[in-house]
């Protein structure tokens, strides 16, 4: 059969072809009882636009891109919460009529790449990953004009971003633990080239300092490894702390293990708190007390500001509120 056109739906409709295109484009122009008739032909008939056609016209592609610039083995590799990320997103673009390339910048030979696939006009914005506070892709993406926004902030200035309030979250964590008696709490940050591990680490400085107290810090990279590591670096430093907070779940994980392997009960000995609350996190032993992450929740309001911003919406940026969840590791 004879694709149905514009002209054809536009005849069984009785309008113009005019209305039939407006609203085909969403338009909010037209009379409820025309778009009702236009919509109700449109099913009849099974019409389909001719996208590249309304793109010529509209002058977009209905197109955004996922970038993820992240090392082969950065954090993104290991991160539970990613694919939430990703269905969150895929989901509210779907809700919208839009379409989702994703993209993972994991060298500068692949930075480049996707630097000149957005440049080719093949999106209508860009929802960007950025981890580290050197990378330059944020400050290169942001030269080509393009709506963009970023999870988290980036080094690039003025760039529209939705990050969680990870500095309030850290506070949460140890208020919690001074609030149970605890006096010696100790922290495991995250590699502090990320802006996440910084924030958490000034979050618990800051509070510690404010009850009179002394900060007690080792380094991971957020690894169940380095969690475990730098748990036994602070035994053995600091035999007599009470408790610990590490910036995720997965050292938490890792801390756990090195507790229960030289004999230290949790949350007796020492109390442990993580940062995320990953599924895994209601699974340990004990249950991890962990601050949750609104890890679907950000990507949500990241894709609405990007549309906004798309549409010639406000650019301010969304701070996320975090939520203490206690389990019995505290």
């Amino acid at each position: 059969m004879k694709r149905p056109t514009l002209e054809v739906v536009a005849a069984r409709a009785g309008v113009s072809k005019s209305s039939v295109s407006r609203v085909i484009n969403g338009e909010t122009t037209v009379a409820p009882h025309i778009r009702d008739v236009v919509m109700r032909v449109v099913r009849e008939l099974g019409y389909v636009p001719n996208g590249a056609a309304r793109n010529l016209v509209t002058r977009r592609t209905d197109t955004l891109a996922l970038v993820v610039s992240d090392p082969p083995q950065g954090v993104v590799s290991d991160d539970p919460l990613f694919s939430a990320v990703v269905r969150a997103v895929s989901r509210e673009l779907e809700a919208a009529g839009k379409r989702l390339v994703l993209m993972l910048a994991e060298s500068d030979e692949s930075r480049t790449r996707v630097e000149q696939y957005i440049a080719g006009g093949h999106v209508d914005g860009v929802l960007l990953v950025a981890l580290h506070g050197t990378d330059p892709l944020p400050a290169a993406l942001a030269r080509q004009g393009l709506p963009l926004v970023s999870f988290n902030r980036t080094s690039a200035q003025d760039v529209p971003y939705v990050a969680l309030d990870n500095s309030g979250g850290a506070a949460l964590a140890v208020r919690h633990l001074l609030e149970s008696g605890r006096r010696r709490i100790a922290t495991i940050a995250g590699p502090l080239e990320l802006y996440e591990a910084r924030e958490r680490l000034d979050g618990y400085r800051r509070t510690l300092r404010d009850a009179g107290r002394r900060p007690i810090v080792a380094l991971g990279d957020f690894t169940r490894v380095s969690g475990a590591e730098a748990m036994r670096q602070l035994l053995d430093d600091e035999p007599d702390l009470d408790a610990v907070f590490t910036a995720n779940d997965l050292m938490a994980i890792g801390a756990l293990r090195t507790l229960r392997q030289v004999g230290r009960r949790v949350p007796e000995d020492v109390a442990v708190v993580g940062f995320d609350d990953i599924e895994a996190a209601a699974y340990t032993t004990p249950a991890l007390t962990s601050v949750r992450s609104p890890m679907a929740d950000q990507a949500t309001a990241a894709v609405h500001l990007l549309l906004g911003l798309i549409n010639g919406g406000p650019t301010e940026p969304v701070i996320m509120p975090n939520e203490l969840i206690v389990r019995e590791s505290s």
